[in-house]
């Protein structure tokens, strides 16, 4: 949550200096009382939080309704409508899974593998469409030609993706593979699925903010967090093009069962860990 709110706080404490809300001390007072509630309710980054959404409305009942929602456990991306992303603001809605900051690593060896001059890349279990935007926007502005396809099984998350991908891919609505269009089987080039993989005994501990609000189909990964992973490799045998990758995000201690599975399906497996991201990517090359 921290990294992605810093690069925006700098531009939002000057926007608040130069409003007229309640008047220019009635703005930081008002501040002061949200970052007080805000912290007493257990948000570790309340004074970041209530400059987001201080900027957010120029009504005080709007905001005095924000903070509520956000006390009582809303994530504060549900409330603003959107997340910051590799410096991109992501379209969010309720009931959608938000994008994690540690993901943007997947994105980074993902636009690194990409050697082609033309390719075709997916974003499975799409979710908001992040992974498929910012790789498809990153590789495009390096002079690359890429065909985006984001899929995902939910609608909500679905319509969500649309609005963020319009005019720069399609996104389609189904389970895992047979969401896609039947041309793409045997050329895809970049699959990139960020399935999730907390396993089912697990879910209750985590956070009250995904635990409560996100879709429990994109966190539920199953007894050992991997069972849609298993899926997705099975297929990516037969979607990928000759030399394709995919690539999913998995908990560090999973990475190494992870990476055994793609072996046993007949591709080429490694594994990325980024100590700055906290996360682990495996890849699988066909």
């Amino acid at each position: 949550m921290h990294n992605q709110l810093m690069s925006e706080l700098g531009r939002v404490e000057r926007n608040i200096e130069q409003r007229e809300f309640i008047g220019a001390e009635g703005v930081w007072e008002c501040k002061g009382e949200i970052v007080a509630r805000l912290r007493a309710a257990g948000c570790v980054f309340a004074e970041d939080e209530a400059a987001l959404l201080v900027e957010a409305t120029n009504d005080a009942d709007v905001l005095g309704a924000l903070v509520a929602q956000r006390v009582s456990g809303v994530p504060l991306e549900y409330l603003l409508g959107w997340a910051e992303f590799r410096g991109v603001r992501v379209g969010v809605r309720a009931g959608v899974f938000v994008p994690r900051q540690r993901t943007a690593f997947l994105v980074d060896i993902a636009i690194e593998s990409a050697r082609e001059a033309a390719l075709t890349l997916v974003d499975l279990c799409c979710g908001t469409g992040a992974l498929g935007l910012t790789a498809t926007s990153e590789l495009r502005a390096n002079g690359k030609d890429v065909a985006l396809s984001a899929a995902d099984i939910d609608p909500v998350a679905v319509a969500c993706a649309r609005d963020n991908l319009a005019g720069i891919g399609d996104v389609h609505e189904g389970d895992l593979f047979a969401a896609l269009p039947p041309h793409l089987r045997g050329h895809i080039d970049l699959l990139l699925a960020n399935t999730p993989y907390v396993p089912t005994a697990h879910l209750a501990a985590l956070p009250p903010e995904a635990r409560d609000h996100e879709p429990p189909h994109a966190l539920d990964g199953g007894i050992d967090g991997l069972a849609i992973f298993r899926r997705v490799i099975d297929g990516a045998v037969d979607w990928l093009a000759p030399g394709g990758r995919v690539l999913v995000e998995m908990s560090a201690d999973q990475g190494e069962l992870a990476a055994d599975v793609i072996t046993r399906a007949g591709m080429r497996a490694r594994i990325e860990r980024s100590a700055e991201y906290y996360a682990t990517v495996v890849v699988g090359t066909r």
